[in-house]
């Protein structure tokens, strides 16, 4: 169009505009500027620091202090899509037809701001004394909580405000407000959200102190099986500082239950490691975290009891690895660009997460590896192959996984050494007057399990760790199957190597964590050669790296690293302590049920265990009842374990291994106990 299609319009010509339509056409062409298109001025939004997620404070616009100056209140935000959040133009009493307006938000994989102002336009709605119109909310990203209506409110669907992902809390003071203390706003009291419509039902809860399954929900509450549609998708957001308090302005309700979820957007750093003040353990908050969680097998809810084997992953973890991909991914340690230096920030950001959690003393003591098997392989054979001599002694005991059975019988074979094993009575608890007696001068390194995988007990590291000193050998300490369920601090413990897996504590599979001490790990030399362990190569020789590169050849795990992070991190936001509460009260109500099903016999009653119940049915092959809890949709793990001598030890060869984690209910075990029950009186077949 050419401007003599232009004309110009007066008060008295036959197209009048009104103050509001000059608003609402301020407000369109304000927004228009941020449509991408091909005359529009680029978009730009704020970058995060380096292994941070983006400032969600930092979102800015002309129009915030003409809005606030007005007595009316903002318009709602919701969200539409994924880059941009639509804002209607304020109404009219003949509203022009059109397009809302737009204005940028937080870039893609973070939440929307929710105190920026929407528009330069909204100034102009309120010096014209119009309210905004409301519009419904049409995003994946956020949860949506109806704003009251006034005494007459204008027709449409309630307004709407983002609050917190999936899983949280919304911060009680981020929600921006023209109302002066004690006035109405669109925001009265800034409440929280009612999360409970996304909470399963309560389960059956013994009377345990400092235990609750969870409280009556306020609204109807669907199935723990529920398609996923009943949650909107979570932003693929990092670390949102969530904290361990209730916000400062949070009312007294439903809210307390979801206390370790609270925003605090002031918080955007590792979460510290903080004692516990909380009693009160709400399993279908922690659910609501785990979207698997909500899936069906043949028909029936997803009930899974095959904890030992693997650990479902929360939504922060998994957003926590879509972030990385879509913002930092890149090599680490060894460029001078961008990318590089936000992947290896929050590379060593979760090295740093690894040795909090497990109390060590140094970020350097952490090695990164591919899981537990690994670890252990890692120390038989750098270790082992350095420090071994023939007739030297490895002892371990009896409980052990082949990965910790194995790696020492090759190093054996390889150096000459003799493998003792240490001894278990019939119950599974391992006989420490047999396994001192095993000790002697010839007796170099001492490794065993903190928890068996395939029995559940819980066996004493701690003297174990002081009677292998006592005779100068290096200790390791199998972990795999104890810090998702127990507390763990290595410098405590003393132990010279401890070895863990991520998968088995809600991380990402494919990443675990060797712990070594500075003295033990710098006896140790490099396991493998590659880039990123050396200083310098010549073709004559080679001069490697210090701790903890010298163990990392190659490019690493770097994103499951990035992950395990922040699985840690969630878990020291429930608190271990009473994830070990919570957990044991599990076990302690479904062992003595299981036992009284006709033909059941537990295998492994040892006087400590953790999370495991293992136990075979008279008549019935361990796969088979598996394959008939399946069909329930019950999943548990049924064989050997890798843990054939143990279970050849007490007669067997398969098992049965039901196996528990923070977010099981007690209704999921009597689920489970009900199916166990038809199986032992009528077959297999449950149908």
């Amino acid at each position: 169009m050419s401007t003599s299609e232009y004309r110009s319009v007066d008060a008295e010509s036959e197209l009048p505009i009104s103050a509001a339509e000059l608003a609402a056409l301020a407000n369109q062409l304000y927004a228009s500027s941020f449509r991408p298109g091909f005359d529009s001025p680029p978009q730009t939004a704020p970058v995060a620091p380096r292994g941070t997620v983006p400032d969600l404070t930092a979102a800015t616009s002309a129009g915030r202090g003409a809005a606030h100056a007005a007595d009316v209140s903002p318009a709602p935000v919701p969200a539409l899509g994924f880059t941009d959040v639509y804002v209607p133009a304020p109404t009219s009493p003949e509203p022009a037809p059109g397009p809302p307006g737009t204005v940028p938000v937080a870039p893609r994989g973070t939440v929307p701001d929710l105190t920026a102002a929407t528009s330069a336009g909204q100034g102009a709605a309120r010096a014209a004394d119009v309210s905004p119109a409301p519009v419904p909310a049409l995003g994946f990203t956020d949860i949506y909580v109806p704003a009251p209506t006034s005494p007459e409110p204008a027709p449409g669907p309630p307004q709407t405000v983002s609050v917190a992902p999936r899983g949280g809390v919304p911060d009680a003071t981020a929600a921006p407000s023209s109302a002066g203390a004690g006035e109405a706003g669109p925001y009265p009291g800034r409440g929280l959200a009612d999360l409970t419509a996304f909470a399963v039902p309560t389960g059956i809860v013994p009377t345990v102190p400092g235990v609750l399954a969870g409280t009556t929900p306020a609204v109807a509450t669907p199935p723990h099986s529920s398609a996923a549609s009943l949650v909107p998708e979570a932003p693929s957001v990092a670390d949102l500082g969530w904290s361990d308090a209730p916000g400062t302005n949070a009312p007294a309700g439903d809210e307390r239950n979801y206390h370790f979820l609270v925003p605090s957007l002031a918080q955007i750093g590792p979460v510290p490691r903080f004692p516990d003040e909380h009693e009160i353990f709400d399993v279908n908050a922690v659910r609501a975290d785990f979207p698997i969680l909500r899936e069906t097998v043949n028909g029936k809810p997803l009930v899974w009891f095959d904890n030992a084997a693997t650990t479902q992953k929360p939504q922060a973890v998994i957003d926590r690895l879509a972030y990385f991909y879509a913002h930092e991914n890149s090599n680490i340690h060894r460029a001078a660009h961008e990318l590089a230096a936000r992947a290896t920030d929050a590379y060593e950001e979760a090295r740093d997460t690894v040795r909090r959690f497990i109390g060590a003393a140094k970020s350097e003591e952490i090695i990164f590896v591919r899981g537990t098997t690994e670890a252990i392989n890692l120390v038989a054979y750098a270790w082992g192959g350095k420090h071994l001599s023939p007739g030297d002694e490895i002892v371990i005991t009896h409980l052990e996984h082949h990965a910790n059975i194995v790696p020492w019988q090759m190093i054996s074979q390889k150096t000459g050494a003799v493998l003792k094993v240490a001894p278990v009575d019939d119950a599974g608890n391992l006989l420490m007057t047999e396994f001192e007696d095993l000790l002697g001068p010839r007796t170099k390194l001492v490794a065993a399990t903190q928890v068996s995988n395939a029995l559940g007990t819980v066996t004493p590291v701690e003297q174990i760790v002081e009677l292998g000193h006592r005779y100068g050998a290096r200790v390791l300490i199998d972990g795999a199957q104890s810090v998702q369920h127990i507390p763990v601090d290595v410098s405590t413990l003393g132990a010279d190597f401890f070895v863990f897996s991520g998968h088995k504590i809600y991380g990402p599979t494919g990443i675990g964590v060797l712990y070594g001490t500075e003295e033990a790990l710098t006896e140790t030399p490099p396991w493998q050669g590659g880039g990123n362990m050396i200083a310098d190569v010549t073709l004559e020789r080679s001069l490697y790296q210090g701790l903890p590169s010298k163990f990392e050849a190659g490019t690493g795990n770097i994103a499951d690293a990035v992950g395990l992070g922040e699985a840690l991190r969630y878990v020291e936001r429930l608190g271990v302590d009473r994830i070990a509460a919570y957990e044991h009260a599990v076990l302690e109500y479904a062992t003595p049920r299981l036992a009284a099903v006709p033909g059941v016999r537990l295998v492994g009653t040892a006087t400590e265990k953790a999370s495991v119940l293992s136990f075979v049915l008279a008549g019935h092959d361990p796969l088979e009842v598996g394959k008939a809890l399946n069909a329930e949709g019950i999943a548990v793990r049924a064989g050997h374990h890798c843990a054939q001598p143990i279970l050849r030890r007490l007669g067997l060869e398969a098992t049965v291994r039901p196996s528990f984690a923070f977010y099981n209910t007690f209704e999921e075990v009597d689920v489970f106990l009900n199916a166990v029950r038809r199986i032992a009186e009528g077959g297999t077949n449950l149908g």
